[in-house]
């Protein structure tokens, strides 16, 4: 809102002293993460006592794992405090016209109200399942769709095609209906603009990938399903990296930290993307207004920072479902409207062999209780993190046990930290790989 008035003054010929700094990124970019950060500081301390007030605990089911009953009645649902400190920068710095700012700002409440409802039901109705898998899998496949169909028919998501001898092959047909589409989009300026199919893919010369290629059909048949192609992988991204977040959130400050490493690289691919010098020169997509993402990304890193003021080891709160569904769902989004969702298994390293885990897990123990009568587990206990604790052996056959000697779960994060930084880095300089 502090953009759109300074864009008021300028525009009635008001001249405010230092005015001129809302023309740039960088300031907006680093005031919308101060402020996530100081609300989340500031907010957060009343939040937590108003949790506490209302009794609003965790309720932990004793597997055994060291510390576990300690922290029986911690309040949940903290991950309010990050929704209100990311929205707090966003509505502040950002564009707010900006289809990208708009699509990030539907994510957040959406997938924040669908684990405010999990944690509610958990929370007040004492159902320690909360919201069916399946319940939850269709909130999040239909957000997937919302935002595919968004990417598709919004003449303000498009791609700037590279023209320097690299003239794209396409059939007479998918041409004309690619017009169509921008043609009724007139107030679009830039050249060579094109609704696209392409996303980043690394080690290929020009980084690029075209859904198109997957596609049975050609002509006007093939330019449907293509987009249909691309509307269903942009689903389970979406969906995947929701859930893979959310089964991360087992250690204080796991969640939290990984998730600002990984806002941070989404950040600074914003800011690539959004730029025609800097995406020329390092030879990657030119997305025309994704510079806006690299505010909201600022205030969603500078939101898990100061939420990691009360989530760090000991836990002071939990983010719940209301936090960990919301990052998830944040990261997914912004991955696939920076046309990056094929780095994401590398970049969220940590949430895809987390997830991994659990599958190969249940996959696993359900195939060997058939054949063996019993179920066996592949480690000790999933998702991973589990597996390096501390914590009573559990009954049956176990084919990779524990780490000797068990680590503590202060250890653990910092060290998921760790390869967190290392991944981001590694995708960072995929950027100059080919």
């Amino acid at each position: 809102m502090i953009y759109h008035l300074f864009q008021y003054f300028e525009q009635s010929g008001i001249d405010l002293p230092g005015m001129g700094l809302m023309h740039y990124l960088s300031f907006r970019a680093m005031m919308a993460s101060v402020t996530a950060i100081l609300v989340a500081l500031l907010a957060g301390k009343r939040i937590i006592r108003l949790l506490q007030k209302k009794q609003i605990g965790e309720t932990v089911r004793d597997l055994g794992l060291q510390g576990q009953i300690e922290k029986k009645g911690t309040p949940t649902m903290g991950g309010v405090i990050i929704i209100l400190s990311i929205l707090s920068g966003v509505l502040l710095f950002c564009d707010l016209t900006n289809i990208y700012v708009l699509l990030l700002i539907l994510s957040t409440l959406w997938c924040g109200a669908l684990g405010f409802t999990d944690d509610y039901i958990k929370v007040f109705r004492h159902n320690k399942e909360g919201l069916s898998e399946k319940g939850k899998l269709v909130a999040q496949m239909l957000l997937g769709l919302i935002v595919g169909i968004a990417v598709w028919q919004s003449p303000d998501i498009v791609v700037r095609e590279k023209v320097a001898g690299e003239a794209t092959i396409v059939s007479s047909a998918e041409k004309t209906v690619e017009a169509e589409v921008l043609v009724e989009n007139s107030s679009y300026k830039e050249e060579n603009v094109v609704k696209s199919t392409k996303t980043t893919i690394p080690f290929v010369k020009n980084h690029e990938f075209d859904y198109r290629w997957l596609s049975p059909f050609k002509g006007v048949w093939g330019w449907y399903a293509k987009w249909a192609i691309y509307v269903l992988m942009i689903i389970i991204v979406i969906t995947a990296c929701s859930n893979g977040t959310n089964l991360t959130d087992g250690l204080d400050g796991l969640a939290a930290g990984t998730s600002a490493i990984v806002g941070v690289v989404l950040g600074v691919l914003g800011w690539l993307s959004g730029n025609l010098i800097d995406s020329n020169y390092l030879n990657i997509m030119y997305l025309p207004g994704t510079g806006e993402i690299a505010i909201f990304m600022s205030a969603f890193a500078g939101a898990l920072i100061g939420f990691l003021w009360y989530n760090s080891y000991p836990a002071q709160v939990f983010m719940g479902d209301t936090g960990s569904l919301t990052i998830g769902g944040i990261i997914g989004v912004s991955a696939v409207l920076l046309r990056k969702e094929l780095l994401l298994p590398l970049l969220c390293g940590i949430f895809f062999v987390e997830s991994l885990s659990v599958l190969l897990q249940r996959a696993y123990f359900r195939t060997t209780k058939k054949r063996y009568g019993e179920g066996r587990r592949i480690w000790s206990m999933t998702p991973l993190h589990h597996h390096y604790q501390d914590k009573k052996e559990l009954p049956g056959h176990v084919l990779i046990h524990k780490p000797v000697p068990p680590h503590h779960e202060a250890k653990i994060t910092a060290r998921f930290w760790i390869v967190g930084i290392i991944l981001a880095v590694a995708t960072l300089a995929l950027l100059k790989i080919r």
